[in-house]
């Protein structure tokens, strides 16, 4: 034993019951741990008995044994933990032997496994009105963490970085039980910034008097974005590519250079938004704004919205649609009139998987319109968008001029909990309700859009909460969703709770949205869907801050055919990058998107495949056409009109064909459509 302890860095004793526990260490490796006991002498306490551990059994030694190693001790410490009796008999012990020793804090879950772990205030973490060591306390959060399911390396890291800057275990693992504690859920904080633009005065824009009278009547001076679009001729008719945060004035661009074209006789304005919601929005603050110097019209379809079908006017002045209601209006050959000024928000849909190639075409069919179809002016194309992540090449792309603004006009908190569905539900109710106590300076309640993946747990999520809020989804017809659009402005309700699938058309004035989910239907959000939707959060004429709360599930999917679980995505939406808007092309899309070119231009489909963004196997395509016989030559078969009017895929005509063919029941053919795109 002698030559084992002939050199000993420290001697650590700590109480356990009757008795102490001896901890030996050398260069920070423990040799040994024994066990000590105290007897009471006319000197004072003396070593009584002294037992060296080896695993579950214990060796008796002498106690002089354990003056020994003492004496050889470079450092000898007491935790602090022990009692006071304790700590005065083993100072008192050791002083008998004219041996100095010093009273630390230490980590009791090391102590009881016989190490030695001294803690300071900077490394203590709180656990149970007590003090434990980081390894300790990471310990406990990961046993924590497997009783509540999986979760990812990343939501791990996450947890144990907030358990070293807080030190108090308990608060972390009450995270885990979906507890709201605005300390720890907040992950970052996106600022609000101003870019140095010299604001443009309004007076002096020398625009037609009819929209310079009214935008007079509204502002001194423009915007920065508005300014920047203003300085680099927007209003001389060129051609832009405008990116900027939600709520920085950029509709207002494309309002001033289509209402001051339309008044001057220079063509009518278009005005192409991704869904119907958005249409019908535009559109009453069109008729609202300016319906007495223009007429104003709305083009999406007449079974998608609630009227006789006579709204349409291909005359107005101005036409708010969809982008599939004017691509139907082209498709099918209808005369749109003289076209001053294309505004087509929302550009980033050129992305998207589904419908990116038809906006694609879209574009480029309109192009083909206004420079073969109409005596005005050349037509001005303005593009808008709050998500880009190749902003330049895809303003060359699209053959305009990038204006690029990154100003943020309120600073936006973004926040992260751990919650599993019903969790979900009680953080929601308290989030919601937090909000809507609240009054911003400029006198606004503050109010929420709750993001979810599916149009029955919009419902769900509306009846549990128990301020008054309003489920708000494309399956709700246009009057309810005008009714809710009203009871928000109002300021009536305290929440909507709306579908991922509708963020491009939710424009309400929120200060908070939540994500339910981070999926949109089956599919995971990217970081440009992710950072539109957040972009929604706090407006600067109604709100201070925005504030953003993601409620994940650890180990959470919502279709099996998911690879990541929302953990994990959490994190990759939280550090990602932009995602560069590409329009890619498959087969099918190809198909679709020549076939609507030749139905349109007929031989001059091919420079209509030419420029669009993206790259279009033409020859191809137009093999595949023949072979399908939608075309003869370069004309549309009655089948391929039939099938490009109803913006129908190769694989989806053939399924309706086959069915009328075999005589099936028309709801059985639908049945087998809709089984078909779910698989």
């Amino acid at each position: 034993m002698s030559r084992q302890v002939a050199q000993v860095d420290t001697l650590f004793l700590h109480e356990s019951g009757d008795d102490y526990r001896v901890v030996v260490e050398r260069d920070g490796q423990r040799l040994f741990q024994a066990v000590l006991e105290l007897k009471e002498t006319d000197a004072g306490p003396r070593p009584g008995r002294f037992r060296i551990k080896e695993g579950t059994s214990e060796e008796p030694r002498s106690p002089d044994e354990f003056v020994d190693i003492a004496r050889r001790a470079s450092r000898i410490r007491i935790s602090q933990q022990t009692s006071q009796t304790g700590r005065q008999r083993l100072l008192a012990m050791l002083d008998g032997y004219q041996l100095d020793a010093k009273v630390v804090r230490t980590c009791r879950f090391c102590a009881r496994d016989g190490r030695y772990s001294p803690i300071t205030s900077e490394t203590a973490i709180e656990a149970d009105d007590e003090a434990i060591c980081p390894d300790c306390a990471k310990e406990e959060l990961d046993r924590q963490v497997t009783m509540q399911g999986s979760m990812s390396a990343s939501a791990r890291e996450r947890l144990e970085e907030l358990l070293l800057e807080v030190q108090d275990l308990d608060r972390i693992t009450n995270l885990l039980e979906g507890r709201l504690d605005p300390d720890l859920t907040k992950f970052d904080e996106i600022s609000a910034t101003l870019d140095d633009v010299e604001p443009v005065p309004v007076d002096s824009l020398s625009l037609h008097p009819g929209i310079q009278s009214k935008l007079e009547g509204r502002f001194d001076d423009l915007l920065p974005v508005q300014s920047l679009a203003v300085e680099n001729d927007v209003l001389n008719g060129r051609d832009q590519l405008v990116v900027s945060a939600t709520a920085t004035g950029k509709t207002l661009i494309g309002e001033m250079a289509g209402l001051d074209r339309v008044l001057n006789g220079e063509g009518k304005m278009l005005f192409l938004v991704p869904l119907v919601a958005l249409a019908n929005q535009k559109h009453e603050s069109f008729e609202e704004r300016y319906g007495d110097i223009a007429d104003v019209t709305i083009r999406v379809g007449a079974s998608r919205i609630n009227d006789d079908g006579n709204r349409f006017s291909p005359e107005a002045d101005i036409i708010v649609g969809t982008y599939e209601g004017i691509d139907h209006a082209l498709r099918t050959g209808k005369d749109l009139g003289d076209i001053g000024t294309v505004v087509i928000d929302e550009v980033h849909t050129l992305g998207e998987e589904e419908r990116g190639h038809r906006l694609d075409g879209l574009i480029s069919r309109l192009k083909y319109y206004t420079e073969t179809h109409q005596s005005a002016a050349d037509t001005q194309y303005i593009y808008l968008s709050a998500t880009v992540g190749n902003p330049g090449q895809l303003a060359e792309k699209l053959r305009a001029q990038l204006i690029e603004f990154e100003e943020r006009p309120v600073p936006i908190e973004r926040h992260l909990t751990f919650a599993d569905g019903r969790e979900k539900l009680d953080v929601e109710d308290k989030l919601v309700k937090r909000a809507f106590d609240q009054e911003s300076s400029k006198g606004y309640r503050g109010q929420t859009i709750i993001f979810t993946n599916s149009r029955r747990r919009c419902h769900e999520i509306s009846r549990k909460l128990q301020y008054d809020s309003a489920p708000y989804h494309a399956g709700l017809d246009y009057k309810r969703r005008k009714k809710v659009e009203g009871q928000f402005a109002d300021q009536e309700l305290a929440a909507v709770v709306t579908t991922a699938a509708l963020a491009a058309g939710v424009d309400f004035p929120a200060s908070q949205v939540i994500f339910d989910s981070l999926a949109m239907g089956i599919e995971w959000l990217t970081v440009q869907e992710f950072e539109q939707m957040l972009g929604r959060a706090g407006r600067p004429d109604y709100h201070d801050e925005g504030t953003v709360y993601m409620l994940v599930e650890p180990d959470g999917v919502y279709h099996n055919s998911m690879e990541m679980t929302e953990d994990e995505v959490a994190f990759k939406l939280l550090k990602g990058d932009m995602e560069p808007v590409i329009t890619r092309y498959d087969e099918s899309a190809a198909v679709e998107e020549t076939l609507a070119n030749v139905t349109v231009a007929g031989k001059g489909a091919k420079r209509l495949n030419d420029r669009m963004v993206g790259e279009v196997p033409t020859k191809h395509a137009l093999g595949k056409l023949l072979e399908y016989e939608f075309i003869d030559g370069l004309s549309p078969t009655p089948l391929g009109r039939a099938v490009t009017r109803h913006f129908l895929a190769p694989d989806q005509a053939f399924l309706m064909l086959d069915g009328i063919r075999k005589g099936n029941d028309p709801a059985k053919i639908v049945a087998d459509l809709e089984l078909r795109d779910e698989e």
